[in-house]
Protein backbone atom coordinates (compact mmCIF):
# COMPACT_ATOMS: atom_id res chain seq x y z
CA UNK A 1 0.00 0.00 0.00
CA UNK A 2 1.47 3.35 -1.07
CA UNK A 3 1.31 5.95 1.70
CA UNK A 4 1.80 9.70 1.25
CA UNK A 5 5.21 11.15 2.00
CA UNK A 6 5.68 12.20 5.64
CA UNK A 7 5.01 15.79 6.52
CA UNK A 8 8.08 17.97 6.90
CA UNK A 9 8.32 19.41 10.43
CA UNK A 10 10.82 21.77 11.99
CA UNK A 11 10.87 20.33 15.46
CA UNK A 12 10.65 17.21 17.56
CA UNK A 13 7.78 16.13 19.78
CA UNK A 14 7.61 13.62 22.59
CA UNK A 15 4.60 11.32 22.38
CA UNK A 16 3.06 9.33 25.24
CA UNK A 17 4.85 6.05 25.97
CA UNK A 18 3.43 2.92 24.39
CA UNK A 19 2.60 0.60 27.28
CA UNK A 20 1.90 -3.03 26.50
CA UNK A 21 -0.01 -5.14 28.99
CA UNK A 22 0.48 -8.89 29.40
CA UNK A 23 -2.19 -10.88 27.64
CA UNK A 24 -0.88 -14.44 27.44
CA UNK A 25 -1.12 -17.24 29.95
CA UNK A 26 1.39 -19.98 30.63
CA UNK A 27 -0.13 -22.28 28.03
CA UNK A 28 -0.35 -19.63 25.30
CA UNK A 29 3.04 -20.05 23.60
CA UNK A 30 2.64 -23.84 23.67
CA UNK A 31 -0.77 -23.59 21.95
CA UNK A 32 0.67 -21.42 19.19
CA UNK A 33 3.70 -23.69 18.72
CA UNK A 34 1.50 -26.80 18.71
CA UNK A 35 -0.79 -25.28 16.11
CA UNK A 36 2.18 -24.49 13.88
CA UNK A 37 3.51 -28.04 14.22
CA UNK A 38 0.12 -29.60 13.47
CA UNK A 39 -0.23 -27.36 10.44
CA UNK A 40 3.10 -28.63 9.11
CA UNK A 41 1.95 -32.21 9.67
CA UNK A 42 -1.22 -31.55 7.70
CA UNK A 43 0.92 -30.12 4.90
CA UNK A 44 3.11 -33.21 4.90
CA UNK A 45 6.21 -31.33 6.02
CA UNK A 46 6.49 -33.16 9.36
CA UNK A 47 5.75 -36.77 10.23
CA UNK A 48 2.68 -37.52 12.30
CA UNK A 49 4.60 -39.35 14.99
CA UNK A 50 1.74 -39.21 17.52
CA UNK A 51 -0.69 -40.71 15.03
CA UNK A 52 -3.26 -37.96 15.41
CA UNK A 53 -6.29 -38.12 13.15
CA UNK A 54 -6.87 -35.40 10.56
CA UNK A 55 -9.75 -34.12 12.70
CA UNK A 56 -7.56 -33.84 15.80
CA UNK A 57 -4.77 -32.08 13.92
CA UNK A 58 -7.27 -29.67 12.41
CA UNK A 59 -8.84 -29.01 15.82
CA UNK A 60 -5.45 -28.18 17.33
CA UNK A 61 -4.61 -25.82 14.50
CA UNK A 62 -7.92 -23.98 14.98
CA UNK A 63 -7.37 -23.81 18.73
CA UNK A 64 -3.93 -22.26 18.34
CA UNK A 65 -4.99 -19.85 15.61
CA UNK A 66 -7.89 -18.61 17.71
CA UNK A 67 -5.45 -17.95 20.55
CA UNK A 68 -3.38 -15.85 18.12
CA UNK A 69 -6.50 -13.83 17.33
CA UNK A 70 -7.08 -13.19 21.02
CA UNK A 71 -3.49 -12.05 21.53
CA UNK A 72 -3.70 -9.67 18.57
CA UNK A 73 -7.02 -8.25 19.79
CA UNK A 74 -5.63 -7.52 23.24
CA UNK A 75 -2.54 -5.96 21.71
CA UNK A 76 -4.76 -3.93 19.39
CA UNK A 77 -6.51 -2.39 22.40
CA UNK A 78 -3.17 -1.17 23.77
CA UNK A 79 -2.13 0.20 20.39
CA UNK A 80 -5.46 1.95 19.79
CA UNK A 81 -5.36 3.50 23.26
CA UNK A 82 -1.86 4.82 22.59
CA UNK A 83 -2.79 6.22 19.16
CA UNK A 84 -5.77 8.07 20.67
CA UNK A 85 -3.52 9.50 23.40
CA UNK A 86 -1.15 10.74 20.69
CA UNK A 87 -4.03 12.49 18.93
CA UNK A 88 -4.95 14.23 22.20
CA UNK A 89 -1.36 15.44 22.61
CA UNK A 90 -1.30 16.74 19.03
CA UNK A 91 -4.63 18.54 19.46
CA UNK A 92 -3.26 20.43 22.49
CA UNK A 93 -0.16 21.58 20.61
CA UNK A 94 -0.55 24.86 18.71
CA UNK A 95 1.83 23.82 15.93
CA UNK A 96 0.27 20.41 15.45
CA UNK A 97 -3.39 21.22 15.96
CA UNK A 98 -3.96 22.41 12.39
CA UNK A 99 -2.13 19.50 10.73
CA UNK A 100 -5.08 17.13 11.06
CA UNK A 101 -3.13 14.28 12.63
CA UNK A 102 -5.32 11.23 13.21
CA UNK A 103 -4.93 7.93 14.98
CA UNK A 104 -3.98 6.42 11.62
CA UNK A 105 -1.00 8.81 11.47
CA UNK A 106 0.39 7.27 14.63
CA UNK A 107 -0.58 3.73 13.63
CA UNK A 108 1.46 4.08 10.43
CA UNK A 109 4.32 5.62 12.43
CA UNK A 110 4.45 2.63 14.76
CA UNK A 111 4.18 0.07 11.97
CA UNK A 112 6.53 1.63 9.43
CA UNK A 113 8.88 3.98 11.24
CA UNK A 114 9.13 3.51 15.02
CA UNK A 115 12.04 5.20 16.82
CA UNK A 116 15.31 3.30 16.88
CA UNK A 117 15.03 2.73 20.62
CA UNK A 118 11.65 1.05 20.18
CA UNK A 119 13.08 -1.19 17.47
CA UNK A 120 15.98 -2.20 19.69
CA UNK A 121 13.70 -2.97 22.61
CA UNK A 122 11.44 -5.13 20.47
CA UNK A 123 14.48 -7.04 19.24
CA UNK A 124 15.64 -7.49 22.85
CA UNK A 125 12.21 -8.96 23.59
CA UNK A 126 12.64 -11.38 20.69
CA UNK A 127 10.10 -9.63 18.45
CA UNK A 128 11.56 -9.65 14.95
CA UNK A 129 8.37 -9.19 12.91
CA UNK A 130 6.99 -6.16 14.69
CA UNK A 131 5.57 -4.66 11.50
CA UNK A 132 3.34 -7.64 10.83
CA UNK A 133 2.28 -7.97 14.48
CA UNK A 134 1.39 -4.29 14.95
CA UNK A 135 -0.25 -4.09 11.51
CA UNK A 136 -2.49 -7.05 12.27
CA UNK A 137 -3.30 -5.84 15.77
CA UNK A 138 -4.39 -2.46 14.41
CA UNK A 139 -6.35 -4.24 11.66
CA UNK A 140 -8.33 -6.50 13.98
CA UNK A 141 -8.96 -3.56 16.30
CA UNK A 142 -10.77 -1.84 13.44
CA UNK A 143 -13.38 -4.60 13.63
CA UNK A 144 -13.29 -6.02 17.15
CA UNK A 145 -13.31 -3.93 20.33
CA UNK A 146 -12.72 -7.12 22.34
CA UNK A 147 -11.70 -10.64 21.32
CA UNK A 148 -14.75 -12.21 19.68
CA UNK A 149 -16.11 -15.55 20.96
CA UNK A 150 -14.81 -18.48 18.95
CA UNK A 151 -18.30 -19.58 17.91
CA UNK A 152 -19.04 -16.36 16.03
CA UNK A 153 -15.99 -16.69 13.78
CA UNK A 154 -15.94 -18.76 10.63
CA UNK A 155 -13.38 -21.50 10.30
CA UNK A 156 -11.86 -19.75 7.29
CA UNK A 157 -11.38 -16.55 9.30
CA UNK A 158 -9.69 -18.37 12.18
CA UNK A 159 -7.37 -20.32 9.89
CA UNK A 160 -6.36 -17.32 7.79
CA UNK A 161 -6.88 -14.47 10.27
CA UNK A 162 -3.52 -12.93 9.43
CA UNK A 163 -4.61 -12.29 5.83
CA UNK A 164 -7.89 -10.74 6.97
CA UNK A 165 -6.07 -8.64 9.58
CA UNK A 166 -3.60 -7.34 6.99
CA UNK A 167 -6.51 -6.42 4.71
CA UNK A 168 -8.34 -4.69 7.56
CA UNK A 169 -5.26 -2.60 8.29
CA UNK A 170 -5.03 -1.51 4.66
CA UNK A 171 -8.75 -0.69 4.67
CA UNK A 172 -8.37 1.30 7.88
CA UNK A 173 -5.68 3.49 6.36
CA UNK A 174 -7.48 3.83 3.04
CA UNK A 175 -10.79 4.80 4.66
CA UNK A 176 -9.60 8.24 5.79
CA UNK A 177 -7.21 10.95 4.71
CA UNK A 178 -4.43 11.39 7.23
CA UNK A 179 -1.01 13.06 7.35
CA UNK A 180 1.92 10.70 7.54
CA UNK A 181 4.66 11.44 10.06
CA UNK A 182 8.21 10.26 10.74
CA UNK A 183 10.13 9.22 13.84
CA UNK A 184 12.66 11.97 13.09
CA UNK A 185 10.02 14.39 14.41
CA UNK A 186 8.02 12.18 16.80
CA UNK A 187 9.64 10.18 19.57
CA UNK A 188 8.16 7.78 22.09
CA UNK A 189 9.28 5.00 24.43
CA UNK A 190 8.04 1.43 24.71
CA UNK A 191 7.39 -0.28 28.04
CA UNK A 192 5.86 -3.43 29.40
CA UNK A 193 3.20 -2.44 31.91
CA UNK A 194 5.07 -3.87 34.91
CA UNK A 195 8.26 -2.10 33.80
CA UNK A 196 6.45 1.22 33.48
CA UNK A 197 4.78 0.81 36.86
CA UNK A 198 8.22 0.24 38.38
CA UNK A 199 9.53 3.43 36.78
CA UNK A 200 6.61 5.45 38.16
CA UNK A 201 7.10 4.00 41.62
CA UNK A 202 10.80 4.85 41.50
CA UNK A 203 10.06 8.38 40.32
CA UNK A 204 7.46 8.98 43.01
CA UNK A 205 9.80 7.72 45.73
CA UNK A 206 12.35 10.33 44.68
CA UNK A 207 9.92 13.23 44.93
Amino acid sequence: MDLPAPLSFDGRWELPPLILHPFSDAAGPELVAEAARCSLILQGVLDNEEGFSWEELHRRVLHGRYYEIKMLCYLGKDLARWADQCVEVADRDERLHSTGLRSESFAALLVDDPPAGVRRKLQDWGVNEHRAIFRRAFGLNAMFRDPPPREVLSEAFVLHHYRFADALYRCRLAAVDFPRIASANFHFELYASAEYAGLLEERWSEE
